[in-house]
């Protein structure tokens, strides 16, 4: 499980399926789904998406980029669904995000782990780190 995950973070960007990181793990696509869940919390493709918008999240706080650039860049293939997930886990828009979003002094990996949205274990949903 931990090789599929390191391969999600690693390859966010790219196009990931079930089959692909299940061979990866060395387990049928079945075992990998449940087994990734229950080690993880959370779906393989929700874990997916989830790193996707971090690193979306740094780019919209760090940079100027458009926000379809940014979709785009983080392996989303279309805007409406990136605003609909982004939406979902961090809690706003995209551009309200950037809107309100304070450039860090801090190092990137104190500001990422801050910022990192969280799952609450009573209903599944995800907030924002406070």
């Amino acid at each position: 499980m931990l090789r599929a995950r390191d391969a999600m973070d690693r390859a966010y960007a790219r196009p990931l399926d079930v089959p692909a990181l299940a061979r990866i793990a060395h387990v049928s696509e079945a075992h990998f789904s449940r087994t990734f869940r229950a080690t993880f919390g959370e779906t393989p493709h929700r874990y997916l998406q989830r790193r996707r918008v971090e690193r979306a999240m740094f780019l919209l706080r760090d940079t100027d980029r458009p926000v379809t650039d940014i979709c785009f860049e983080v392996g989303f293939n279309s805007l409406g669904t990136f605003s609909r997930t982004f939406r979902g886990i961090v809690g706003s828009s995209p551009r309200e995000y950037r809107k309100n979003a304070v450039r860090a002094g801090a190092p990137t990996c104190f500001t990422m782990a801050w910022t990192r949205p969280r799952q609450d274990p009573q209903d599944g949903v995800a907030e924002a780190a406070d």
